[in-house]
């Protein structure tokens, strides 16, 4: 059975990276011991240190995945960045859930 894969929209570049960073990580490990495979787009924040890139290009790179993923969780928190994930989302049809809770209960009906 193929595992159902979950795109973390959630902030980044607002308040403390790092933090943000850690929240979102801590979401997809919710995830992953529920049974999906979540992709973390905050994980390229080491690639970003090591060979920096504009913010657009790491943007286009991250909905490259999304479109991938089967659906979308979108973490709390004010950024403008999530929420455009969530509009492409939109556009392309593709689940969006507003908390895991939501996400969970869900996605076990199916």
């Amino acid at each position: 059975m193929n595992k159902r894969t979950v795109y973390v929209a959630s902030p980044y570049s607002m308040g403390d990276t790092v933090l943000n960073v850690r929240k979102a990580v801590e979401v997809a490990d919710i995830l992953l011991r529920n049974g999906f495979i979540p992709f973390v787009p905050h994980l390229t924040m080491l690639w970003h240190l090591i060979s920096p890139k504009p913010y657009a290009e790491w943007m286009e790179y991250d909905i490259e995945w999304l479109k991938k993923c089967d659906m979308v969780l979108r973490v709390d928190g004010t950024s403008r960045g999530a929420d455009g994930e969530v509009a492409v989302a939109r556009d392309l049809t593709i689940k969006v859930y507003y908390s895991i809770i939501e996400l969970l209960d869900e996605e076990k009906k199916t």
